[in-house]
């Protein structure tokens, strides 16, 4: 499975190489909660030795992105609902927060990455079948554009970090092929269709219009629904 998702290197800095490209399957979802990897497989996979792999995922482990399970074994870690609700409450105001500053700085090239961006998840997303893969990468692009345009380096570190945690949970919905892509809505509390084009459209609109507070209304939204869906799908591991 990892075999078919990274790139062999070339450069020589090998362990930070390695640490990078493990670091972005995690963060864009493309790495899945309990997924096992093997050091031999991801180093033959990456035409390196074993040593740089080892020590960059010694030290995904030690930020917590991988674990160490039973014989030695490393994988993504599983997570709890009560995990996955705190991180829920911290993307909100971590991720507003940069929205609202990315609206004060909402110049021409930031908005048109943006609106590009947008337009490639509607265009995937009305395909007869769609392809999670691509969703999960233009999703993960378009957010991270949008949190670039706050232009506040130490924030964006931030929310890489909780990404980097929160990944292989926060895009289950669209790779596991989900409801969510079929009628293109989910169901939230009050059973209520809600169209997931819709956060990111609007979400578009209020950055265009230098709405902060529309856009983190909209970017509060896309991040509730889809955590909703999530939770009820019995994913996340019922207790601590």
């Amino acid at each position: 499975m990892i075999n078919e998702l990274i790139t062999p290197l070339k450069r020589q800095t090998l362990s930070t190489d390695v640490y990078e490209q493990l670091k972005g399957l995690l963060m864009s979802g493309k790495m899945m909660p309990g997924q096992q990897m093997s050091l031999r497989s991801t180093a033959e996979a990456l035409q390196v030795s074993v040593m740089p792999v080892r020590e960059a995922t010694q030290r995904l482990v030690a930020e917590k992105a991988l674990e160490l399970g039973p014989g030695r074994t490393i994988r993504v870690p599983m997570m709890t609902v009560s995990q996955f609700r705190e991180f829920t409450s911290i993307r909100i105001n971590l991720e507003g927060f940069a929205t609202e500053q990315a609206c004060a700085n909402m110049s021409k090239p930031y908005l048109d990455e943006i609106a590009a961006l947008d337009a490639d998840f509607n265009r995937e997303l009305n395909q007869s079948n769609p392809d999670g893969t691509k969703l999960i990468s233009i999703n993960t692009d378009l957010h991270f554009a949008i949190y670039r345009a706050s232009e506040m380096p130490m924030l964006l570190q931030l929310i890489e970090a909780l990404w980097l945690r929160v990944g292989p949970i926060l895009n289950y919905d669209l790779r596991s092929g989900s409801k969510r892509l079929e009628p293109r809505a989910i169901v939230d509390h009050s059973q209520r269709l809600v169209n997931t084009l819709g956060h990111h459209g609007k979400l578009v609109k209020a950055l265009k219009e230098r709405d902060a507070e529309a856009a983190k209304a909209a970017l509060k939204s896309d991040i509730e629904t889809a955590s909703e869906f999530i939770i009820s799908s019995g994913t996340l591991v019922v207790s601590d």
